[in-house]
């Protein structure tokens, strides 16, 4: 192994195609191309005749009768379903309820679809394409063409429509798969001197809230008139529409809208497409381009339609684009909150699972790449979500556990962050591990820039109350004993879902503890890190493998899709080869034994990043194989949470690069791991861009023969290195480069 300092080298003579394309229009709404900016979305189906731009917006949410929804008040039953738990009383959590039916959380739905009908033609060529780079869908067809993208820069849904004598019928239509029939309804068309305005305005039944869609219409050259409920556009040259979506109660002024929409646009009209899509691309391209991966796939197979390549399980042109359109939707989807589980997007009202944040494993996965392969927007946006609900967490600590601190849902609209989503078989209301599961990523995102945030520190501060309060039984040798606890969303063999000492509870509360005492420093730190040393070490089982409950007796369910007891693998540190290498062993005994269970992506990619954090590159390999051969693409790329496409989920899309970057590079503010876990079917390859948790920039270079790493710091520091020859420290400068040639695997 060689290290030099070399002058910054330029990019390889190839590289992949950021983008994807379709030879046919998009038949349902799962095929539809997407564009976003983490507040609106756009599903296009590129249909030359009938044109469909589905909207969404991260604010629509369903009024179900869940807003005003409290956590159960059980703070005062607490003590007596403690006892009864450690005196062997397996059953005690069955009645830890307070009799409410389950409730789900208002479920994400869409706005409305603008639509585009023309008069039947023939179509000649087509192609429909996104481009990745900048977020623009598109259909060619013939001589006319049809342009979409959602401004980073302008929170507006900008569409072009160009081609010889356009004439068609432009409405907004509320009518998608699952509309509520009482859904009150009101069509706008008017010509005013802004251009001509649609507005589509939908208050909920029963409920004063409502939302409106406004699209302004600059049309050039022919005529328009309005034809209700929409508009007629006779022999023009161009279109372009900007629309926006708003979320209110009471009426809208939609002609402040209007005039909000037309001060976007530049005084000479045509200059207005360019002119919108260069401030979008300037923030969009900048972004996403910070991470690219290049397999050194053949040219013919990069060329293919996505429809034909995601045939291709084994091709590495396949990976590339699947890598590429993660870091594409994962970025589209993140702005004022971070994905939903189907990311920014659906095309009907009855979203699978509400379409909510789930957080007791999506959301975290989803966002999982987002410290280490540039996407600082991604956390930016996760910590919109966590800080925007700290009260609402605040009032379940309370109300639960009668302690003071956070307690985090693991089910949330987005609006509320107050736990009520549980029942008998999901007493999601006991699981306390949410907090720290949460703001992990923040911490990451905060090592990777190199300064910390006062409201990370505050939040942790609170997390550490909450443990402080919680952690007060013991067991008989003097351990605190986390009680009552839960693993999501698993129950042990032989007991109830409501138990003891969870090992992720475990895990989270030695973590929030020493964390948080790592941002205080002082007496307050010595008590928190005495505290988390009172807690007792995880149980390894008849097995040999790391149990997921501490408590002695309680028999491990092995086939399931969660992997909550294997949290101090991934994403803490508390669990690695280096330091524990027993409890790593452990570890991966635990994940040998785990069950696939209903095969949902989000259980083959989290099974994926454990497995890259082990070492384990064959067991990487199988989940990442299991995922690429499942079928679980859509000709979007975006994906399905069970194999053959089953229930539009952005798990594994959103998921999958981060698995990628984990088998290839890993790090703590302490320490690099180089090529940990490279699946073996792609022996060549270039991973430009990866952050480190230590404030350098890496690119990963390999081929059968030799492996390089030039490693970019931003700080002076030494870490401990880790590569398959060994260990050894390794200086880093601040702003000079280093070059690490290692030999082959």
């Amino acid at each position: 192994m060689n290290a030099r300092r070399p002058t910054r080298g330029g990019e390889p003579a190839t590289s992949p195609v950021h983008g994807t394309w379709e030879p046919l229009p998009a038949a349902r709404w799962e095929d539809a191309f997407l564009s976003g900016n983490g507040r609106h979305g756009v599903m296009v189906f590129g249909d030359p005749n009938d044109d469909r731009v589905i909207v969404n917006h991260h604010t629509l949410v369903r009024p179900n009768g869940s807003a005003d929804a409290r956590p159960p008040a059980l703070a005062d039953r607490l003590p007596g379903l403690q006892d009864r738990l450690l005196a062997g009383d397996t059953t005690a959590g069955e009645d830890f309820t307070d009799g409410r039916p389950l409730l789900w959380v208002q479920p994400f739905h869409p706005a409305f679809r603008i639509r585009l009908r023309r008069p039947a033609a023939e179509w000649g060529s087509y192609r429909r394409h996104v481009d990745f780079t900048t977020g623009v869908v598109g259909a060619d067809c013939g001589g006319g063409r049809s342009e979409v993208f959602v401004s980073r820069a302008d929170d507006v849904v900008v569409q072009r429509v160009t081609g010889p004598g356009l004439t068609l019928d432009v409405t907004l239509d509320h009518r998608l798969p699952g509309a509520p029939k009482d859904l009150a309804v009101g069509h706008g068309a008017v010509l005013t001197s802004e251009g001509a305005l649609l507005t589509l305005r939908a208050r909920y039944p029963g409920s004063d809230r409502a939302y409106t869609g406004v699209t302004l219409a600059v049309v050039s050259g022919g005529r328009t008139r309005t034809a209700l409920p929409g508009l007629r556009v006779e022999r023009a040259a161009s279109l372009l529409l900007l629309t926006r979506v708003r979320r209110h109660t009471g009426e809208l002024d939609v002609l402040a809208e209007a005039r909000e929409l037309r001060a976007l646009l530049p005084g000479d009209e045509e200059d207005a497409y360019p002119h919108l899509l260069a401030r979008h691309t300037a923030l969009h391209r900048t972004a996403y381009l910070r991470a690219t991966l290049d397999l050194g796939a053949e040219t013919a197979e990069r060329e293919l339609p996505g429809s034909e390549l995601v045939t291709r399980p084994k091709s590495p042109a396949l990976l590339e684009r699947l890598f590429a359109a993660g870091r594409y939707h994962l970025l589209s989807a993140s702005g004022m909150l971070p994905p939903r589980l189907p990311g920014l997007w659906t095309g009907e009202w009855d979203t699978a699972w509400s379409g909510a944040f789930t957080t007791d494993a999506n959301v975290n996965l989803q966002t999982a790449s987002a410290a280490a392969a540039a996407l600082p927007e991604v956390s930016e946006a996760h910590a919109a979500l966590v800080y925007g609900q700290l009260p609402h967490w605040r009032d379940n600590a309370r109300a639960i556990f009668g302690t003071r601190g956070v307690v985090a849902p693991a089910h949330t609209d987005g609006e509320s962050g107050h736990i009520y989503h549980l029942s008998r078989a999901y007493p999601l209301h006991v699981w306390t591990a949410g907090a720290d599961w949460l703001l992990k990523p923040l911490v990451d995102h905060d090592e990777t820039r190199g300064d910390r945030d006062p409201r990370l520190a505050a939040a942790l501060a609170e997390v550490a109350r909450f443990y402080e309060d919680f952690l007060s039984r013991t067991d008989e040798n003097g351990r605190l004993v986390v009680v009552p606890s839960y693993s999501p969303e698993n129950r042990p063999a032989n007991a109830s879902w409501i138990t003891l000492n969870a090992a992720m509870d475990l895990s989270a509360a030695r973590h929030a503890l020493r964390t948080a005492a790592d941002h205080h420093p002082g007496p307050d730190a010595d008590r928190l890190r005495a505290l988390a040393d009172r807690l007792p070490p995880h149980r390894v089982n008849a097995d040999g493998a790391l149990a997921e409950w501490a408590w002695p007796g309680l028999d491990d369910t092995y086939d399931h899709r969660h992997l909550s007891h294997l949290y101090g693998v991934w994403p803490l540190d508390e669990i690695n080869p280096y330091d524990t290498p027993e409890l790593a062993a452990a570890a991966r005994r635990a994940l040998e034994l785990r069950g696939a269970e209903n095969d949902s992506a989000h259980g083959y990619l989290h099974h994926a990043l454990i497995a890259a954090r082990l070492r384990d590159a064959d067991r990487v390999a199988s989940a990442l194989g299991n995922v690429l051969a499942g079928d679980f693409f859509h000709v979007s790329l975006m994906s399905g949470h069970y194999p053959s496409r089953h229930v539009y989920n952005a798990d594994a899309a959103h998921t999958l690069p981060a698995v990628i970057i984990e088998a290839l590079i890993q790090s703590t503010p302490g320490r690099l791991v180089l090529f940990p876990a490279p699946p073996a079917a792609y022996p060549t390859g270039r991973l430009r861009g990866v952050r480190t948790r230590f404030g350098a920039e890496v690119d990963l270079t390999w081929s059968p023969g030799e492996r390089t790493a030039v490693i970019r710091p931003a700080r002076t520091l030494r870490v401990d290195l880790r590569t398959s020859s060994g260990a050894r420290p390794l200086d880093l400068v601040a702003g000079e480069d280093c070059v690490l040639t290692l030999g082959p695997q």
